[in-house]
């Protein structure tokens, strides 16, 4: 036979307790970082990120999300017309820059996704990866789309990366 368990409201006490170990632990009700000081943005292409309305990553603790990358010229223009694989190589070039900005390397990656417009072809050239990843993969998904941000894009990578400080 089951036992009734009534459950009594938090006395005014317990929220108490409640919200000031919420604020010493750096967390708030809407699990926002307590303060902008939790944050870094990182802009790979300052010019360009700003005229399409993005960072290209923002650290938040331990924690780093970094956008798709694309295979394009410091203006912003797409590069390799047509190669994927060489888009791809230009893609893990500037990740590498941003994984460098905060002292990181690939193998700090705990998320990888791919977005292609073109899957057999990136699944021919998916060994190059190896390269990349080279003690082990990170977990991630590889998706076919429509279309990307530019004409003439085949290939966007975005990660996310787990580093204790």
């Amino acid at each position: 036979m089951m036992k009734k368990i009534e459950l009594n409201p938090p006395s005014t006490l317990s929220a108490a307790v409640l919200a000031l170990l919420f604020l010493l632990i750096g967390c708030t009700t809407s699990g926002e970082p307590a303060s902008a000081g939790d944050l870094e943005w990182f802009n790979l292409r300052p010019e360009v990120e700003k005229a399409y309305g993005y960072s290209h990553a923002v650290r938040i603790g331990d924690d780093i999300k970094i956008a798709g990358a694309v295979s394009m010229d410091d203006a912003g223009n797409p590069s390799a017309p047509g190669d994927l694989l060489q888009q791809m190589k230009n893609c893990y070039a500037d990740l590498a820059k941003v994984l460098k900005h905060y002292g990181c390397t690939f193998e700090d990656v705990v998320v990888e996704n791919v977005f292609t417009t073109d899957m057999a072809t990136f699944i021919k050239n998916a060994g190059y990866r190896s390269e990349i990843y080279t003690k082990r993969f990170p977990t991630g998904s590889w998706l076919e789309v429509k279309g990307l941000a530019l004409p003439g894009l085949l290939i966007e990578i975005e990660l996310e990366v787990h580093k204790t400080r």
